[in-house]
């Protein structure tokens, strides 16, 4: 009896300090062995992912590899998510250095301070013209001499087709108005102008308002620019959709075309995806804000941009400071904190119903730069979702 108590102790001796070994081990396993245990470990064991899927690519941009994939080729719904690929192929195709542009012309001439001809206002599909904006122009009529306008104030709104709405939008959604002439975002343009000018001391004697090109010998008065880096900025941190539609037509319109459809920024994308080593057949595009269910892309398309961007620093260099940063602004204002990915990730957020997606880079505790994408759809809850994200990110960082 002796013996097998002898042997048993032993044996029982043996198997505990093999398991201690083996938990020393998994602790201390380098980057990214431990993020990927864990990882597995976290997908393994959360109850969400019981009832909703889930896609996810991690990619280590320092040594240039994948370090983690997860149903990355599954295709989604990507939310908010699809500003990034509408960013990344804008600032690919327009650069750092664009403007948005709204232009006034007039006609005719100036006599005892009066303007018998008309006023042209060229829209440029830019979200950020204001009251300030319509204030300028005003400016620059009284400068003509002008105080008092008989004639026409024409608006050109040619830039883009005619559909206020894109494809694929839900009816019952707080839906942006797609028109190339707003005022703080609101289709109230012409309303807008003729309170400027009035107030701006302007009389309008019998004046008309129609919708007309330019003709050639029309003069240019004043240029309304704004850059492609303030448009970033609320479009990324704050995801405004108005912003991000406005950016995919002036890629459309870039392509030549008047006017300017959503297809001809479809065409851009996908040409920018086949470059990729991607085929753009696999994944549709619909809008530039993502609001629409038409769209669908995988964690891996999303992770591939991030990386083309990374290596080009004409897009990098325009893209990260517009990225909302976890635990500090934007939409990861609230998110991460107390974590190690509170003020180091960057990145998009995406929410729709069934849909909680993020996309963006972060960096590794050994130092390594990583793009990251994960999409989670059919969740009933968003709270749990983000948590879950949340979680992801923490392992990515710490």
């Amino acid at each position: 009896m002796k013996k097998i108590a002898t042997i048993l102790f032993f044996f029982c001796l043996t198997a505990t300090l093999e398991a201690q070994e083996i938990s020393v081990s998994a602790d201390e396993q380098p980057w990214p062995q431990s993020m990927q245990s864990q990882l597995d470990s976290l997908i393994g064991s959360d109850p969400l992912l019981e009832t909703s899927q889930l896609g996810l690519m991690v990619y280590d941009l320092t040594a240039d590899s994948a370090v983690y994939q997860y149903q990355h080729r599954q295709t989604m719904r990507p939310a908010s998510t699809m500003k990034l690929v509408t960013a990344i192929t804008a600032l690919n195709q327009l650069g750092g250095d664009y403007q948005l542009k709204t232009r006034l012309y007039y006609t005719g001439e100036v006599v005892n301070h009066t303007l018998s001809g008309s006023l042209f206002v060229v829209g440029g599909m830019d979200p950020m013209f204001d009251m300030n904006d319509l204030r300028d122009f005003v400016d620059r009529v009284r400068q003509l001499g002008v105080d008092t306008l008989r004639g026409s104030i024409v608006t050109d709104c040619s830039m883009k087709d005619n559909l206020e709405w894109g494809e694929g939008w839900c009816w019952d959604d707080d839906n942006p108005m797609l028109k190339p002439l707003l005022v703080g975002g609101k289709d109230v343009f012409l309303e807008r102008m003729t309170l400027a000018l009035t107030e701006g001391g302007v009389v309008l004697d019998s004046v008309t308002t129609f919708e007309e090109h330019p003709p050639l010998d029309a003069v240019l008065l004043s240029s309304c620019q704004h850059s492609i880096d303030q448009l970033l900025l609320d479009m990324m941190k704050d995801s405004d959709n108005l912003y991000a539609e406005c950016l995919y037509y002036q890629l459309a319109a870039s392509f030549g075309h008047r006017p300017a459809r959503a297809a001809h920024a479809r065409a851009m994308e996908k040409q920018l995806v086949n470059r990729l080593g991607l085929d753009s057949g696999r994944y549709r595009f619909a809008d530039g804000s993502g609001l629409s269910l038409y769209n669908y892309v995988s964690p891996e398309l999303l992770t591939m941009l991030l990386r083309y961007a990374w290596h080009e620093p004409r897009i990098y260099a325009h893209l990260l400071p517009s990225l909302p940063v976890a635990g500090e602004d934007g939409t990861l204002k609230k998110r991460m904190k107390d974590t190690a990915a509170a003020g180091n990730v960057k990145a998009k957020t995406g929410t729709l119903t069934g849909i909680i997606s993020l996309a963006g880079y972060a960096t590794a505790a050994n130092g390594h730069e990583l793009c990251f994408a994960m999409i989670n759809q059919g969740v009933l809850s968003s709270r749990e979702a983000r948590a879950f994200q949340d979680r992801v990110c923490a392992l990515m960082c710490q």
